[in-house]
């Protein structure tokens, strides 16, 4: 449970959201998930409540796929810092295909 937990508190952080944020995003108060994220246990209803609320979403990996997932992952995250490398402003105002 240790490692979701951090992942969440990661997520939370790469959003640049505090915990008392959550109460918005999700309903529950600073206090309530600030003991989630350090030493909870919480249901499988309140995770998909709080990945809802960092816009993630909840899946099981077979152990036998987790490295190949780590490494879509790894690849997409280099290709996208590639990418903002040639163009710092991409994204910035919206995609062009916005109307």
């Amino acid at each position: 449970m240790n490692y979701i937990l951090k992942q969440l508190k990661k997520r939370r952080l790469e959003l640049g959201f505090k915990q008392k944020d959550m109460m918005l995003r999700i309903g529950l108060s600073r206090q309530q998930y600030q003991h989630l994220e350090s030493k909870g246990n919480p249901t499988l209803d309140t995770l998909e409540l709080i990945a809802k609320g960092l816009n993630s979403e909840l899946m099981l990996i077979p152990k036998e796929k987790v490295t190949a997932v780590n490494a879509v992952l790894e690849k997409t995250k280099n290709e996208q810092d590639k990418n903002l490398l040639k163009d710092p402003w991409q994204d910035l105002l919206g995609s062009d295909n916005e109307q």
